[in-house]
C-alpha cells in the first residue's frame, strides 16, 4: 500500500518559559532558563529545593473553575495547549469527519498530585474510606485524552502512551502512523506533566537523579557540561497538530513541516541507566533515519535528550558519533532542558515543536549554562553552547529515552524535502 503524507498544521505550549507558542520560542532563542525555587509546596528540607514550574499561569483563565476542579494538573495542562494548537490549525469543526478525527496522548505518570492528596487525605484521619469522587478519573493516564475528544467531539483513535520520559514522542509516531496508514485524516497529539510535587521531587531526590544545585537554579540543569549532577524537574504540555497532507492541502491549511518518520528500540540494559555505549540511542537514530528514507548526511541537527545527568548525556553523544560519523560535526546539536528542565512524558512533545520550528525561523536555540568541557564528550560536536545559531534547517531528529530503556526518535523536514 502507498503511505499517506502526514504534516504539522498546529502547535500549543505551555511550558516553564512561556504559556503559549509564541512565549515558549521567545524564552528558548533567548536562553531564558525556567528554574527557580518551588513553590507549590514548602520544599526547605528536600535535598532539590527548585524545579522549572510554570510562571503567571491561572487556570480558570482557559477552563471553567468547576470543570478545572475535575481535573489534575497534567489533564489541566493539556486542554490548555491543545485548544491552542486546535485553533491555530484553524478548523471548521462543523464540516471535518469527526469519525476520522482522534487523539493520541503521552504522560509518563499521569496525575501524579491527585493521587498524593487522596492517599495524604485518608492517611490523616480515622482510617474511613472518604475519597473524592473524581479520585480515580483525575488521576489516571488517559483521562487527558479523554478530556480532548469530549471536547472536540472526536471519534477517532483515542488512547494514550506510556514510556516513561518517551511518552509524547511515542504519541507522536503512533498518530503518525496511524494517519499515514489511512486510519484517520486528523489527529492531536502530545504530552503533558505535573510531577513537580511532593511524592514527585521526593522520588526523584531518592534516586539520586535531580540536580542539587539549591545555591545557583538558573544554571543547574548544564547538559554536556562537566560538572552536571542531574536533572531539573520540570513540568507542563506540548500539542501538536497531525494532518494527512492531501486533507489539509483541500482546506487550505497552513503547514509547519512534515513528519518525515519515527524510530524504537530498546535499550535491554538497566531500569534507569542508559546503555554505557549508547546502543539503544544508536539504534533508535538508525531506525527513524529508516523510516524516513534518509541518509545521516541529510539531517541538520538533533535535539538531544540531553538531560543533564553524567551518565545519559556522555551515551548519547556516542550514539550520535556512530550514527553520523564524520557528519556529527557539520550538524547542530542542541538539547532545550537546559532551559525548560525535563518535563519527563511530555519532554518529547515540547521539544519536537522546538524542532518544527527551527525549521521555520532558521534558527537553533541553545545548550545554555555551560561553563566547562567534558573531556569525556568530543569537543568538535556543535552543541550550540549559550547562543542561538542561525541555519537554514531542512530536517531535524529529536530523541526522547526514558526509565526502562525506552527510546523513540522522531524526524521532521521542511515540507517536499
Amino acid at each position: 500500500m502507498v503511505l499517506k503524507r502526514v504534516v504539522v498544521t498546529g502547535l500549543g505550549a505551555l511550558t516553564p518559559i512561556g504559556n503559549n507558542i509564541e512565549e515558549y520560542w521567545n524564552g528558548l532563542i533567548n536562553g531564558v532558563s525556567g528554574a527557580a525555587p518551588i513553590t507549590y509546596f514548602d520544599a526547605s528540607k528536600f535535598r532539590t529545593q527548585f524545579a522549572c514550574e510554570l510562571k503567571n499561569f491561572n487556570v480558570e483563565d482557559f477552563i471553567d473553575r468547576k470543570e478545572a476542579r475535575k481535573m489534575d494538573r497534567y489533564a489541566q495542562y493539556a486542554i490548555v495547549s491543545s485548544d491552542e494548537a486546535m485553533k491555530d490549525a484553524n478548523f471548521d469543526l462543523d464540516t471535518i469527519d469527526k469519525d476520522r478525527a482522534g487523539v493520541i496522548w503521552g504522560s509518563g505518570i499521569g496525575g501524579l498530585e491527585t493521587f498524593q492528596i487522596e492517599v495524604l487525605n485518608f492517611s490523616a484521619g480515622d482510617g474511613s474510606p472518604r475519597f473524592n469522587p473524581f479520585f480515580i478519573p483525575k488521576m489516571i493516564a488517559d483521562i487527558a485524552g479523554g478530556h480532548i475528544s469530549i471536547k472536540y467531539g472526536f471519534r477517532g483513535p483515542n488512547f494514550t502512551t506510556v514510556s516513561a520520559c518517551a511518552s509524547s514522542t511515542n504519541a507522536l509516531i503512533d498518530a503518525f502512523n496511524y494517519i499515514r496508514l489511512g486510519h484517520a485524516d486528523i489527529i492531536v497529539t502530545g504530552g503533558s506533566e505535573a510531577a513537580v510535587t511532593i511524592a514527585g521531587m521526593g522520588g526523584f531526590n531518592a534516586m539520586h537523579a535531580l540536580s542539587t544545585r539549591n545555591d545557583d537554579p538558573k544554571t543547574a540543569s548544564r547538559p554536556m557540561d562537566k560538572d552536571r549532577d542531574g536533572f531539573v524537574l520540570g513540568e507542563g504540555a506540548g500539542a501538536i497538530i497531525l494532518e494527512e497532507y492531501e486533507h489539509a492541502v483541500a482546506r487550505g491549511a497552513k503547514i509547519y513541516c512534515e513528519i518525515g518518520g519515527g524510530g524504537m528500540s530498546a535499550d535491554a540494559h538497566h531500569i534507569t541507566a542508559p546503555h554505557p555505549e549508547g546502543l539503544g540511542a544508536k539504534n533508535v537514530m538508525l531506525n527513524c533515519l529508516r523510516d524516513a528514507g534518509l541518509k545521516p548526511t541529510d539531517v541538520d541537527g538533533v535535539n538531544m535528550h540531553g538531560t543533564s545527568t553524567p551518565l545519559g548525556d556522555m551515551a548519547e553523544s556516542k550514539a550520535i558519533e556512530q550514527v553520523f560519523g564524520e557528519h556529527a560535526y557539520s550538524m547542530n546539536l542542541n538539547s532545550t532542558k537546559s532551559m525548560t528542565g525535563h518535563l519527563l512524558g511530555a519532554a518529547g512533545a515540547i521539544e519536537t515543536i522546538s524542532a518544527i520550528l527551527s525549521i521555520k525561523h532558521g534558527i537553533v536555540p541553545p545548550t545554555i549554562n555551560h561553563f566547562t568541557d567534558d573531556e569525556k564528550i568530543d569537543s568538535k560536536l556543535n552543541f550550540t553552547f549559550n547562543k542561538a545559531q542561525k541555519r537554514d534547517m531542512n530536517v531535524v531528529m529529536s530523541n526522547t529515552f526514558g526509565f526502562g530503556g525506552h527510546n523513540a526518535c522522531v524526524l521532521v523536514k521542511k515540507l517536499g524535502f
